[in-house]
């Protein structure tokens, strides 16, 4: 997908943004995942885990309660990740698709129905009550190789598709924080809310006194984040509250425009989320898949009756469960009056959407963990999250060819509604 060249919305973002360079590193996302896939599953998957187990304790091991390089690459690293789509929401919101609230709306809606009905369709296929400890493996949506995906299928797709899959992605994100906290977890902390508050606080005190200097927020970013840890909260959605945060006007600036600088004038908005994108799109996501792709087979057995429903209903869940509640859900509340479809895309981009919802992977997988302490299902879980990720990927792809063939069309309205 891609903005035209020619009109740009957002002229300091091009060609950084990830609309421009996420094709080459889509094609670098998928690069990395068959490379943590195949070291895995080979005679060297030892080594493989062990680089990801090495030990990083930067200083403040004793307050963490891990701190290997995969918990510095999710935890950390992937907060920037979170920063920049934070700050696409952000600036969408306040002059893109996302400003009309009949729009916004459309995410929070689709993603109810992305979680509930895979969730459904599990406990349906599951009878065992040791197997249905899963059913939440399906409801998550991976949101780095969910855009990853997008990004292959090329542009003519509406720029607003990518919003509607950002903003649902990231829902679907904090729903399953919730489920976690709530099913898999003893809860959310409230000391480590209080510590995320206070570094909110820091970063609203510091816009009020006009600190524009991007190395001033460092600090009460890492409060917010660190208090996220210490909640229970997955400490890199920090980087979206913080990405909500920052102004998409120059209007708290004191200092006058500069003549002639780079971007000069551009609000923080989209002068940080221009800097960011090349480093998230070409490092972070790679590594992170790197990180997290490598996927074990080791001890599956589906020739139990357990085993075989658990991966039968996270694959249900997910290939079908999830674009069925994606679209039926948007479907109800279009018909409803509730919201309307972003400018320039149609039903057809939305089960795309919910096609893309389908890519569990790393976020199922953290599930399962917390899920199953039975080696069988454990590996029958993860068998069926890389199956079912690899076909909701597949079929999102060639639907996205395919849809790609109609953006040309003139649109007939704004909004399309049904």
């Amino acid at each position: 997908m891609g903005l035209s060249p020619q009109a740009p919305p957002h002229p300091a973002l091009w060609p950084l943004r990830f609309i421009g360079v996420e094709a080459l590193s889509g094609v670098a996302l998928l690069a990395a995942t068959a490379l943590a896939l195949a070291w895995a599953n080979c005679p060297w998957a030892g080594a493989y885990e062990a680089l990801w187990h090495l030990q990083l304790g930067l200083g403040v091991a004793q307050y963490l309660p891990a701190h290997d390089l995969r918990f510095w690459i999710n935890d950390g690293l992937m907060s920037v990740f979170f920063l920049v789509v934070g700050l696409e929401i952000r600036r969408e919101m306040h002059d893109g698709a996302l400003s009309d609230p009949r729009v916004a709306t459309l995410p929070i809606v689709a993603a109810t129905g992305g979680v509930l009905v895979p969730a459904l369709l599990y406990v349906l296929i599951n009878s065992d009550p040791a197997a249905r400890r899963g059913w939440a493996i399906p409801t998550a949506t991976d949101i780095a190789f969910a855009v990853g995906v997008l990004s292959l299928i090329g542009r003519g797709i509406p720029p607003a598709l990518r919003l509607l899959l950002l903003t649902l992605a990231i829902i679907d994100d904090i729903a399953a924080i919730v489920v976690i906290a709530f099913f898999y977890s003893s809860g959310i902390a409230a000391g480590g809310l209080l510590i995320a508050a206070a570094g909110v606080l820091g970063v609203l005190l510091l816009q009020w006194l006009g600190v524009q200097a991007a190395p001033a927020y460092v600090l009460p970013a890492a409060v917010v984040w660190f208090g996220m840890l210490r909640a229970g909260v997955h400490p890199a959605l920090a980087g979206v509250l913080l990405g909500l945060l920052t102004p998409a006007t120059n209007a708290f600036g004191r200092l006058p425009r500069e003549p002639g600088a780079r971007r000069a004038g551009a609000p923080p908005v989209e002068s940080v989320e221009a800097r960011l994108h090349p480093w998230v799109a070409f490092g972070i996501m790679p590594l992170f898949a790197l990180a997290n792709a490598g996927v074990s087979l080791q001890g599956l057995d589906l020739s139990g009756a357990a085993p075989l429903a658990v991966g039968a209903g996270i694959v249900s869940g997910l290939v079908l469960g999830k674009p069925i509640g994606i679209v039926l859900a948007s479907i109800a509340a279009v018909r409803l009056k509730l919201c309307v479809l972003p400018a320039g895309v149609h039903w057809r981009h939305v089960v795309l959407v919910g096609l893309l919802g389908g890519i569990g992977f790393t976020m199922s997988i953290f599930i399962a963990n917390l899920a199953f302490e039975s080696l069988p299902l454990l590996a029958a879980a993860k068998f069926a999250v890389l199956v079912a990720s690899v076909l909701a990927a597949t079929l999102g792809l060639l639907l996205g060819r395919a849809a790609r063939a109609h953006h040309s069309r003139p649109a007939r309205s704004g909004h399309v509604s049904a």
